[in-house]
């Protein structure tokens, strides 16, 4: 047992399984009392179940840490305000927020189905809301939080994933706007893009190349930045997974810029964003988003 988190009192959403599970058991071995939160459902939203929080709950109380499991929704207003407040009635505050709840659906753009797209924002979006609005008032009264987010490489771009996508961007911006509100209250709020397999990895990514990286070589990262020793840490996105940390240049800078004395012609910006902004570009070229473990032999 370490005392990174001692006397800390930490939430993760989606801790039955993966990512979530591997944060909430290294959280609860540096001494955070932990609320595990799980809906039990599966990786892309259907069932329910209290198994997964169960188990997670019950190996870190096997290993000498203590938790207790929570199985509501955070999709829903009820059920993510629910969270915050079993951890405050039942250790007294809520220091750490770890928004990892979240579901996948694949579709193509003009396949998307309605209600998927309308379930993936509420799990994503609005349980990360959810959340942080509930446990933002309990962190500005103490003077001290600490809120991660869990992003995606996907969210840069991938094909047949404008939803998860769209989802996972907007958890980027949230974050943004929430650590420079919280930081005069102190409190921070950092964003991961991890990689590593998970349940919901179909036969094409099944490879060795993807299974060397686990949830649990993530969860070192998430472990100090939700420790106070990463106090000065605040609005910054990290990518991590096995053996790797590495941080993004915030605010993504230009690459190229056009200026000129007065306004642009569309004939003008015809020629030179051609020239100098966007030649030898073809609409079939795009900058590669994930790494070169999820690119097929």
């Amino acid at each position: 047992m370490g005392d990174m988190l001692k006397g800390r009192v930490a939430v993760v959403t989606g801790a039955g399984n993966g990512l979530g599970r591997a944060h909430a058991v290294c959280f609860a071995a540096q001494g955070a009392r932990v609320v595990v939160n799980d809906l039990g459902t599966s990786h892309d939203g259907y069932g329910a179940s209290r198994g997964d929080a169960d188990r997670v709950v019950e190996r870190i109380r096997n290993e000498g840490g203590s938790a207790v499991a929570n199985y509501a929704s955070v999709a829903t207003e009820q059920g993510a305000r629910s969270v915050i407040e079993q951890a405050v009635e039942e250790f007294g505050r809520v220091d750490i927020l770890v928004n990892n709840a979240g579901i996948i659906r694949h579709q193509a753009v003009d396949a998307i189905v309605t209600e998927d797209w309308d379930l993936m924002v509420k799990t994503h979006l609005y349980g990360m809301m959810y959340c942080t609005r509930a446990a933002a008032g309990y962190m500005k009264k103490q003077n001290y939080g600490r809120i991660l987010c869990t992003s995606s490489h996907i969210g840069l771009g991938f094909a047949g994933q404008a939803g998860y996508s769209t989802v996972k961007e907007g958890i980027v911006g949230f974050a943004r706007t929430v650590a420079r509100e919280m930081a005069g209250f102190g409190v921070t709020c950092n964003v991961l893009r991890p990689i590593a397999a998970w349940r919901g990895v179909g036969p094409e990514l099944k490879n060795p190349r993807v299974e060397v990286h686990q949830p649990e070589d993530v969860a070192a990262l998430a472990t100090y930045l939700v420790s106070e020793s990463a106090d000065p840490i605040n609005g910054c996105i990290f990518e991590v997974f096995h053996g790797h940390v590495g941080i993004y240049v915030e605010p993504p800078p230009l690459a190229k810029e056009l200026t000129k004395e007065g306004r642009w012609t569309p004939e003008e910006l015809r020629e030179a964003i051609a020239r100098e902004l966007t030649a030898g570009r073809s609409r079939q070229v795009f900058p590669e988003t994930l790494p070169d473990m999820f690119r097929m032999p």
